[in-house]
């Protein structure tokens, strides 16, 4: 298994914990950081064994608060645009992990953290999380994909409110709108994490990553060519080993045992 400096990577079964470990600079990102979260998805995602992943921050106050400003604030404006195209990349692996990935958010989720954060399929909020985009306060813009997934998520009206203002939500407005998927306890963040993840999991690996193609690279098309993708993979679903274990069990009343083949 690959040695992480700003991170640590545990396996819980089936399921990759990958934890931004700098809780003394509130799990601050750094290029070290992008680095290392794009070599740990890639370990998740080459790893048979593993069927979803969970990313946190260590420590009870943040998941990440933004970028690292010591490593941008005196950078020229070519020297930001190589910043920006290095954290997306980092940022494309974990969005196209096929996989299930789920962020689990405790505390502070700002900037580049939030950023992070709607790279996942699924987020799930402490009850102490706080959001924003504040970049405006510091005179730039998101440059992590903020203004791209925001608005797909919370809508364009929403997130210009959010992005002009740079101001902080809670938890509870941050679910209302859309934003996050569930919040709980602090002390029940990982374990309802984890439970998520498992009722993802005791399906067809196979299936789901099916689902999550045809959702992710649907949401880029017109519904048309959108609905297309979804025949094409419906149609190839069928001649999975796994859909006729699904078939099988359904008719003889047990569960399926899937293969993910």
């Amino acid at each position: 298994m690959v040695h992480f400096n700003t991170l640590e990577y545990t396996l819980n079964q089936s399921i990759a914990l990958i934890t931004i470990n700098r809780p003394e600079v509130l799990n601050a990102l750094n290029g070290q950081v992008f680095t290392e979260l794009k070599t740990a998805f890639q370990e998740a995602i080459n790893d048979t064994s593993v069927k979803a992943v969970i990313l946190t921050g260590k420590g009870e106050k943040s998941f990440a608060a933004g970028s690292d400003v010591k490593e941008f604030a005196h950078v020229s404006s070519y020297e930001a645009r190589q910043l920006s195209i290095r954290n997306q990349a980092a940022q494309q692996v974990i969005a196209k992990c096929p996989k299930p990935t789920i962020a689990a958010l405790n505390g502070f989720t700002l900037g580049g953290g939030l950023e992070v954060a709607m790279c996942c399929d699924i987020r799930i909020a402490a009850e102490n999380a706080r959001f924003g985009q504040p970049e405006i306060t510091l005179g730039f813009i998101p440059g992590g994909g903020g203004t791209q997934r925001l608005p797909r998520l919370v809508g364009i009206a929403k997130a210009k409110e959010l992005i002009f203002s740079g101001k902080l939500i809670n938890a509870a407005e941050a679910y209302q709108i859309g934003l996050v998927n569930k919040v709980v306890p602090l002390k029940d963040l990982i374990n309802e994490s984890i439970a998520m993840a498992e009722s993802f999991i005791k399906h067809s690996s196979l299936i789901l990553q099916f689902c999550k193609t045809a959702i992710d690279t649907g949401m880029q098309m017109d519904l048309e060519s959108g609905l297309e993708l979804e025949i094409g993979l419906w149609a190839e679903s069928y001649a999975t080993e796994d859909h006729h274990e699904g078939i099988a069990a359904f008719i003889e009343k047990r569960k399926p045992q899937f293969k993910d083949k």
